[in-house]
């Protein structure tokens, strides 16, 4: 699934943000201070500015794989069928749903630029079926989604030229959170929304590639220069609860096929504490504890103050 032509032709150098030129196999920045050339592999540019990127371009040349490191054994697949999950987003159908009515209603065609977009997020459903909106699917790794390679610490897009950013959990996987939201609020168009899944009370995954955890205030703090539609939690202290059930029978073993072997029984023995959430998820008591948080706002060109920011603690504290 590659990008459209029109997508195609606004793609900006992520270094200086000049317009590029394209050739068959590659893209070269017009600036001639600056001169960087990024590599296209099977259709999918290689926008990473690797001076400000923890990844290089030689990886994604050599199609190694980064963040995800798949596991495609028989006995994993058959597993992943059969053993119940311990996540459960409660809320992203229904905010996905929210955000494409509010799309609809302000343009008849609208550009949204997916973070973290190798695979389809919880819930996106909704935005598949509007013929209305466009999904621009961007991630540091090659995935079944993949349509173009950048870290979103540098965008590759000129400023204002999105109607939503949508950042799935990602947040606690980049190295700095500030400037991704910085990047992202920088090419929206004015009045555009961010829509973020941020985990807060979630062990770490994808191993050395995760680094941050918020609270929901802290997770509204880092979208300040945004007016607030709607935040809470996407997953409560059920979800909570297993996961942190499951890491501390993990945490007893080092060898990776052992904890393979304990992860079913760690998960059929907890999978249950996630439908607690359906009770909980609006709670007070889950804005302290839940699994994790949700921001949904329109861009700003003031911050939000924080004395005024404390005034929006909803917990029981």
């Amino acid at each position: 699934m590659l990008l459209n032509n029109n997508i195609f032709d606004h793609l900006r150098c992520p270094a200086c943000l000049t317009p590029l030129n394209t050739s068959e196999n590659s893209l070269a920045c017009q600036n001639q201070e600056c001169n960087l050339v990024f590599p296209i592999i099977n259709g999918i540019p290689i926008l990473i500015y690797e001076q400000k990127s923890v990844f290089q371009i030689q990886d994604f040349v050599e199609q190694k794989e980064t963040t995800f490191e798949e596991d495609n054994s028989t006995l994993y697949s058959i597993a992943k069928k059969i053993v119940p999950s311990i996540s459960h987003n409660i809320r992203a159908k229904q905010n996905y749903n929210k955000i494409s009515a509010l799309l609809n209603n302000r343009s008849a065609e609208s550009q949204v630029l997916v973070i973290g977009g190798s695979i389809l997020g919880e819930g996106m459903d909704s935005l598949l079926e509007q013929n209305g909106i466009n999904l621009v699917e961007g991630d540091v790794t090659f995935g079944p989604r993949t349509q173009l390679i950048f870290d979103a610490h540098n965008i590759p897009f000129p400023d204002e030229y999105f109607d939503c950013v949508i950042i799935q959990a990602v947040l606690e996987h980049v190295v700095d959170p500030f400037r991704c939201v910085q990047e992202a609020h920088r090419v929206l168009k004015k009045k555009g929304m961010v829509y973020a899944e941020t985990p807060f009370i979630v062990q770490v995954h994808m191993g050395k590639y995760d680094f941050h955890r918020f609270t929901h205030l802290g997770h509204r703090r880092l979208f300040r220069k945004f007016s607030e539609i709607e935040s809470g939690a996407v997953c409560g202290p059920g979800m909570a609860l297993a996961w942190t059930y499951c890491h501390f029978i993990y945490s007893f073993f080092k060898s990776k096929r052992i904890r393979k072997f304990l992860i079913p029984f760690a998960q059929f023995t907890s999978f249950f504490w996630k439908y607690f959430d359906y009770l909980l998820i609006d709670k007070p008591g889950t804005f302290d504890a839940g699994s994790g948080y949700f921001f949904l706002g329109e861009k700003s060109e003031s911050n939000l103050d924080d004395r005024e920011l404390l005034k929006l603690y909803r917990g029981l504290l």
